[in-house]
């Protein structure tokens, strides 16, 4: 792969981290654009799934299959993904997709994993990229984890001033 190919993979893997950061800081515009009648977290979902499509086959086209990954990638893989699918089983469409930041009224949860793992779905996401290393070069999964800890930084305080409004 020639240095366009790695950077064209390597901005495909850090493509959805603009779109969350726009979103979390500047959540009324989001509501605007989505326009009246539209839930916001709902069509963030439908973004954010488009997005990490690309991010998906950002990574596949660097991957090398190889060889079966070692033991301890399936361990990754299946303790990731088990914190991801447990945090949208718990917090829903709207928990997971910014829903208190558009004014939606989400209860605290503290069943496993909330109050024993900070930011679980983060750390889960990251879990599952490690479980990619045997295929993955270093560098895209390291890109893609510093995305995950540059918002993990940004959605650490928010400020409910900052909520947007629905549109009536």
């Amino acid at each position: 792969m020639g240095i366009v190919g790695a950077m064209a993979a390597a901005l495909g893997v850090l493509l959805p981290f603009p779109f969350y950061y726009l979103v979390w800081n500047f959540p009324q515009k989001w509501v605007y654009i989505c326009g009246k009648g539209i839930d916001p977290s709902h069509r963030m979902a439908q973004v954010s799934h488009l997005l990490k499509a690309a991010q998906f086959l950002s990574l596949l086209s660097v991957a090398t299959f190889t060889s079966w990954p070692p033991f301890y990638s399936y361990l990754f893989l299946f303790a990731g993904q088990f914190l991801n699918f447990r945090v949208y089983q718990l917090l829903g469409e709207s928990g997971t997709y910014y829903g208190v930041r558009f004014g939606k009224n989400i209860p605290w949860v503290t069943e496993f994993p909330f109050g024993y793992i900070k930011d679980p779905q983060y750390v889960g996401s990251i879990l599952s990229l490690l479980a990619c290393l045997c295929w993955v070069p270093f560098q895209y999964v390291l890109v893609w984890i510093l995305g995950y800890l540059f918002m993990m930084q940004v959605e650490s305080s928010e400020d409910p001033a900052t909520r947007a409004k629905p549109l009536s």
